[in-house]
């Protein structure tokens, strides 16, 4: 086989005609001789010493003035290739983006063990545990989520452990191609000498603990530690809509719905994946990590000398007992509304300055948790963080104040802000009242009991999430729609004309950006600062063509397969939902995927198809809750998993993970934790006593399936009719599919003329109203506060302070979620679970509840039997 480049890497203290030699000047015109073949001129082998780790390669080749990587070649010649000086870190083709070349590496150790079964090991230990826990206390009330950052640390020292007690020093050396062990020293053909239990030992001790290894851990984490959607609709089968399920039933509908993602991340690799455009923020903090764990590098960073590993668990070990302050002896510090304190009483201050039912206009908090509700700051690019703020101002405070203090829409008599829906009396919205007891419509008890009511943020989240929804389509026809033409249409031609399961190594006449034009832009789109190009490629798509792409035809065939299980489903089991219903879910996610997964990538900030989801269902197939869960499931959870499984396709490129490996592990783990969280539930489903029911055994009251049941009965029996319809309450809230149509195409319009650096161009309509679909449950204070601390990070200190803004934004992040994570599991299952609390009570776990920010008072009161509306 043709061996690539190693690390396709040059000098200035080189030959051009070197091996991987590539401009080091910024005016010449980039190279199309950037890979060669290995051969002994551009290799030395050292008979003495088969294999040799990197480390300890560089150490014996210091005339090469940097690292040396050793491997194996085809016909057993060890191979050595140079990664030059630490001054061409920054290769020219590297990325544009200054937050991707501070967090990801653009080296590459092809030499690095991946398929071990070290790694194999730790995965499904992570599938089967995490996957287990958090199904396990998603019934409970309250939960607790175990986070994969807390796989990300913990596994670290286990993969360091499982090497102490695997290997020896004097083990036969080891030669990997694409992460698989393929062949060991001339010692390993030795087997008479070799005990059984050596060779065991010997097999599981493969290779080193090393960042890719890692990474495939940590994305098995990703993939599995988020429990099963559909396990919710099981549950509301089961408990709620008392249906007897079979175990096939509740496997194939929860496999089915977890799978049908990798299906649309699979086959948008080329435009989500591959373009240096799409750069995935929040892996950014993982690969900081990876980085920070496995190697020593450490350049001084605006006078600060510490490592990032020091500086990681300093973060790490202060955010955790900080953690104990606001998680449980001082709340207050959390629901910081001091100024609600002052006047508990009065709606007006509790609606403006509250932290729990208000807008929040006092962003002050104590408690990463509050600040980092919608998504850590620290990720999330300042351009896109100014749309949220934006969107909150203008929607949430000023709107929603004005309509609430007028009373529009009855609003007045409820609170500005509650996750809830209301009756005309102004309590919580009793659904039992108007079904029933087969859990049918009941027509006469919805009219003699009452209309539902929506708080004034609560109807405007659903008019902004119209508007993002259809924005969304228009946003990515304008700023994309050409180059996803373009990238579609020469995917064509390139696949009629190669094969593309075979691989490709990078050769003569192919193209590579200009340091230029990379860093540049030049002649691309510029959208907020950000390259809105699909097309071209930067160092590390080209080292991921080193490694042998996961066909399309798998990802089809595991589409079809899927498919073909969901149409089982829906026509065999009792979930009313035709087979086209099914079809129909698809192809909404089919048609929005690609706009959605474009905002996740540039914004961190993820648009859910969840509400129109369900109200498509509900116009579509009205009277029918199963079949609006079953709808929802499907439509909404193949998009959100697809995202998820986009941002671990990056992740891995990022981490130079061989494709088809990633494929592999990130199947094998979905379906480990599916077949887990099966068993787990039912297990709970038989042992544990009241389960979902308001009396349940240690809270277990399934809190997320009775919101979700209440959903599927104002959704799929109610019907979007009594709730938009021409003579409905809130029926001009559809007027925001229109507005979220247009507006784009306007900004679009004026932007495209403007310089790149003009305001309009960082106008980004659909995270402007998507993002606020947060609101409720989340608050004001969720915001607002976010957006101090990402303007102080990401523009602040990122201008005065670019150096250590590179060396440790990312690190930091990643300490302050991971301290927050473990202190949560510490404070939760060591104190709270066993009942330690129990009775504790002083001021600062009291004063944020007296007043009417946390009763959610409303600005109009009702008398004894008083109603509203209707």
């Amino acid at each position: 086989m043709s061996q690539a480049p190693l690390i396709s890497k040059g000098s200035s203290g080189h030959d051009p005609s070197s091996y991987g030699a590539v401009s080091t000047h910024e005016d010449d015109e980039p190279l199309h001789h950037l890979g060669r073949r290995d051969t002994p001129e551009h290799y030395s082998s050292g008979p003495d010493t088969p294999y040799e780790s990197s480390h300890k390669a560089r150490n014996r080749s210091s005339n090469y003035g940097g690292e040396v990587f050793r491997r194996r070649t085809a016909d057993g010649v060890i191979a050595v290739a140079e990664d030059y000086t630490d001054d061409d870190e920054d290769p020219q083709d590297n990325s544009r983006y200054p937050q991707v070349r501070a967090s990801v590496s653009a080296v590459d150790d092809v030499t690095a063990s991946i398929s071990t079964p070290r790694m194999w090991t730790l995965s499904l230990l992570c599938a089967l545990l995490g996957s287990g826990s958090n199904l396990f206390f998603s019934l409970r009330y309250p939960s607790v989520f175990i986070s994969p950052v807390i796989a990300l640390v913990v596994i670290h020292p286990l993969g360091l452990a499982w090497d102490r007690l695997f290997k020896r020093d004097d083990d036969p050396a080891e030669a990997f191609d694409c992460g698989v062990l393929v062949k060991r020293s001339l010692d390993e053909e030795r087997p008479a000498s070799q005990s059984s239990l050596n060779r065991l030992r010997r097999w599981l001790g493969q290779g080193r603990w090393n960042e890719k290894e890692h990474a495939c851990v940590y994305i098995s984490s990703n993939v599995a530690f988020g429990f099963a959607f559909a396990t919710d609709v099981i549950v509301e089968q089961a408990k709620f809509y008392k249906q007897d399920l079979s175990i096939l039933y509740q496997i194939l509908l929860t496999v089915s719905t977890q799978i049908l993602g990798y299906s649309f991340a699979g086959l948008t690799r080329r435009f989500l994946v591959r373009p240096p455009s799409m750069i995935w923020p929040a892996t950014l903090m993982s690969t900081a990590m990876f980085t920070t764990m496995h190697k020593s590098e450490n350049k001084v960073a605006n006078g600060w000398k510490i490592t990032r590993w020091r500086f990681f668990l300093l973060v790490f070990s202060a955010a955790f007992a900080w953690y104990f302050l606001p998680g449980l002896l001082f709340p207050a510090l959390s629901y910081f509304s001091v100024v609600t304190w002052f006047a508990p009483h009065s709606v007006v201050v509790a609606n403006l300055f509250g932290t729990s039912s208000g807008l929040g206009l006092f962003p002050v908090t104590f408690d990463w948790a509050q600040i980092a509700y919608i998504g850590s700051p620290l990720l999330t690019p300042w351009w896109a963080a100014a749309n949220v703020v934006a969107g909150l101002v203008i929607i949430m405070w000023v709107v929603a104040p004005i309509m609430y203090y007028k009373n529009a829409l009855h609003s007045a008599f409820l609170p500005i802000l509650s996750s809830s829906v209301f009756d005309n009396t102004g309590k919580p919205y009793d659904v039992g009242r108007i079904l029933t007891p087969d859990f049918l419509f009941d027509r006469d008890k919805f009219e003699a009991y009452s209309n539902v009511y929506l708080p004034i943020t609560y109807a405007l989240a659903y008019g902004i999430q119209f508007a993002g929804l259809s924005a969304l389509v228009t946003h990515t026809a304008c700023w994309y729609g050409k180059e996803i033409w373009q990238v579609s249409q020469q995917s064509i031609v390139t696949d009629r004309a190669t094969d593309s399961s075979s691989y490709n190594p990078l050769g003569h006449g192919q193209f590579i950006h200009s340091h230029r034009s990379s860093r540049q832009g030049a002649g691309s789109r510029v959208e907020a600062g950000i390259d809105t190009s699909m097309q071209g490629e930067d160092v590390h798509t080209r080292l991921m063509r080193r490694y042998e792409d996961a066909p399309a035809s798998w990802y089809l065939m595991t589409f079809v397969a899927m498919l073909a299980i969901g149409i089982f489903v829906v026509e065999y089991y009792p979930v009313y939902l035709p087979w086209y219903g099914l079809l129909l879910a698809l192809s909404i996610t089919a048609v929005l995927f690609i706009p959605v997964a474009i905002v996740m990538a540039l914004t961190n900030q993820h648009s859910s198809l969840y509400l129109i989801c369900q109200i498509i269902c509900g116009t579509v197939f009205p009277g029918r809750p199963v079949a609006n869960m079953v709808f929802t499931t499907y439509c909404y959870i193949s998009s959100a998993q697809g995202v998820k499984f986009s941002s671990d396709l990056k992740l891995g490129h990022y981490m130079k993970i061989p494709p088809k490996l990633l494929f592999q592990v990130q199947m094998v783990s979905t379906l480990v934790s599916s077949f887990t969280q099966i068993g787990i539930l039912n297990w709970m489903f038989a042992y544990i006593p009241s389960l979902c029911q308001p009396d349940a055994i240690n809270g277990f009251s399934c809190p997320l399936a009775r919101v979700h049941f209440n959903g599927s009965i104002l959704w799929g029996v109610v019907g979007p009719q009594r709730f938009f319809g021409p003579d409905a309450l809130y029926h001009r809230l559809i007027w925001f599919f229109l507005v979220g149509a247009v507006a784009p195409i306007v900004v679009f319009g004026i932007a495209r003329s403007r310089p790149t650096d003009s305001m309009w161009r960082k106008i980004n309509l659909p995270v402007l109203f998507g993002s606020l679909s947060w609101i409720p449950p989340a608050t004001g204070l969720n915001f607002s506060v976010w957006a101090v601390v990402c303007f102080i990070f990401n523009s602040v200190i990122r201008k005065r302070r670019a150096e250590w803004w590179g060396k440790y934004t990312m690190t930091l992040s990643a300490g302050l979620d991971s301290g927050l994570a473990v202190g949560v599991v510490v404070i939760f299952f060591g104190i709270v679970f066993p009942g330690w609390m129990k009775g504790f009570m002083w001021w600062g776990t009291e004063i944020y509840k007296q007043g009417c920010d946390w009763k959610a008072c409303p600005y109009k009161k009702l008398e004894p039997g008083e109603t509203f509306g209707r």
